[in-house]
């Protein structure tokens, strides 16, 4: 079975991952995946060494189209596969022109609450997004209450949904760190910025009696209001900062909790890494798939504002790196989701098989 994987490009972030996971994941004997980076391979921040990779050196997905029209006229696939909602929308406008072709769009994010951000706005206005994610014949959402907003606030029809949570990719070292009798350590991984809710954090953060050092990986642009905000309250000596690292692994199992400010959130690959390492979590209750994964008390906290966000970030409890990993990997291990990637792609060809 031929298979087209489309992503804008391969640079750091959950998308990416998950879709370069899996098109190098799914049964080689059963499938033939082509990944298509429209972006650049100077780009690429992850290993797609046992995928046949092409990149199309475009920056922009519109610009792309005539490529990847070409591309499907050339390999004749039977499974086009994309992620991330302009790409999705941009394969719903080819999807009726291929006939053929059975068009699954994977979503990445709650689209009713991003279309407010001025990024968001420019290419994904609700009109727009209703009429054309009707031409794909499946949505794949990370979690429950995407598809709901899928559903509620897109006019997808139930039937055109399927959940599908992201996998675990690896299994690092556990955890061993334990900085009880020294300072505090906690790190959060993301993009910076407002959605991701780092504002939150370091108020919540300047309340706390004791030292402690928390850790960002990630870049954005609100960096520089993100570390004003920190030298206002006066925390900045607090915080160490990395733009980018391929070891975020090894920088998660030396910190005591991973910390998630977010507003909202399709399904938290970092947090779920964390859980993997055996590092708890405490996270902002928010719309998207965090309480999918975290169970209080198991492996981490959900809480409702700063006042308990505080109160859990002042928490002496003794965790368990075994049982916190155990928590997640009966549910997201790659052969679990793997398969049920698998499962969809069979099943949504035998729809041609009624017709």
């Amino acid at each position: 079975m031929k298979i087209i994987f489309i992503i804008p490009s391969l640079v750091p972030g959950g998308a990416e991952r998950v879709v370069s996971f899996v098109s190098q994941n799914i049964d080689n004997i059963k499938f033939d995946p082509l990944l298509l980076v429209i972006g650049f391979p100077e780009d690429t921040a992850y290993d797609v060494s046992n995928v046949n990779v092409k990149y199309l050196k475009k920056s922009r997905v519109l610009t792309a189209i005539p490529i990847i029209i070409s591309e499907f006229l050339k390999h004749n696939p039977s499974i086009v596969f994309s992620s991330i909602s302009h790409t999705n929308m941009a394969m719903s406008l080819i999807a009726p022109y291929f006939r053929k072709i059975k068009f699954i769009g994977r979503e990445a994010t709650i689209l009713s609450k991003r279309t407010k951000e001025p990024r968001t706005r420019k290419w994904s206005p609700i009109n727009l997004l209703s009429l054309n994610f009707n031409n794909l014949d499946m949505i794949i959402c990370q979690s429950t209450e995407m598809a709901q907003d899928m559903i509620k606030n897109y006019n997808i029809i139930k039937e055109k949904t399927c959940i599908i949570n992201n996998p675990i990719s690896e299994l690092p070292p556990l955890k061993t760190f334990n900085s009880a009798l020294s300072i505090k350590k906690f790190i959060t991984v993301g993009r910076l910025v407002e959605v991701k809710g780092y504002f939150r954090i370091l108020e919540t953060l300047s309340k706390l009696d004791f030292p402690f050092l928390y850790t960002i990986i990630g870049d954005g642009n609100l960096k520089e209001e993100i570390f004003n905000k920190a030298k206002e309250l006066s925390i900045n000596k607090y915080i160490n900062h990395i733009p980018f690292t391929t070891n975020v692994n090894e920088y998660i199992i030396n910190h005591d909790y991973f910390l998630q400010g977010s507003y909202v959130e399709g399904f938290p690959n970092a947090l779920l890494e964390s859980c993997v390492a055996g590092t708890p979590v405490i996270a902002f209750e928010a719309p998207g798939g965090t309480k999918e994964i975290i169970i209080n008390g198991v492996n981490g906290y959900l809480v409702a504002n700063e006042h308990e966000f505080l109160e859990r970030l002042q928490d002496e409890k003794s965790w368990n790196p075994i049982e916190i990993r155990a928590s997640v990997y009966k549910k997201f291990n790659k052969e679990k989701i793997i398969k049920q990637y698998e499962t969809l792609f069979f099943e949504i060809l035998k729809e041609n098989e009624k017709y």
